[in-house]
């Protein structure tokens, strides 16, 4: 058997096993290689609790020590009703997921849910970009860590809703 031929198998047996590995861990957070930022529009035919629109939010990087903070700042900012959290580690990756029930309007306001998914996924690629930055001054600089004290209630108070 030639180099190319060795070469090419093993190419071939690596995407087999990284395909069997995304199919086994499908229904389970797990951080991926790649930074990633995901907002997916949950239920907006159904609604959520009391009329509301659900929607999930990702968030997959390096973990760095600022990340936490710069999360709640942001969610403080969106001012949005957080539903479920949760937070899986593998490594030095970390991947946030975040379920927010916000603004009871019209349930079929597409749009709506769109614009809410647009904001979010904005502000969570700013977390992102903040976070790589942070990653390539880290390299350079001692890490100082921090600790997320408090948690708080999350409400809407936005202009166009009634939550």
């Amino acid at each position: 058997m030639d180099k190319a031929t060795l070469l090419a198998e093993v190419i071939r047996q690596v995407k087999e096993l990284k395909n069997n590995a995304n199919q086994a861990s499908k229904g389970y957070l797990i951080p991926i290689d790649g930074n990633e930022v995901k907002v997916e529009v949950e239920s907006c035919e159904k609604g959520g609790v009391d009329g509301s629109i659900l929607y999930k939010a990702s968030i997959c990087c390096d973990y760095q020590p600022e990340l936490l903070s710069d999360l709640k700042q942001t969610l403080d900012t969106l001012q949005l009703q957080l539903v479920r959290a949760e937070l899986s580690t593998l490594g030095d990756r970390v991947k946030n997921e975040f379920v927010y029930n916000c603004c009871k309007v019209d349930i079929y306001n597409i749009e709506l849910c769109q614009l809410i998914a647009n904001n979010v996924h904005q502000a969570l690629s700013s977390v992102l970009d903040k976070a790589s930055t942070s990653m390539d001054y880290s390299l350079r600089a001692p890490h100082r860590w921090n600790q997320l004290q408090q948690t708080s209630t999350l409400s809407c108070n936005h202009d166009f809703c009634s939550c």
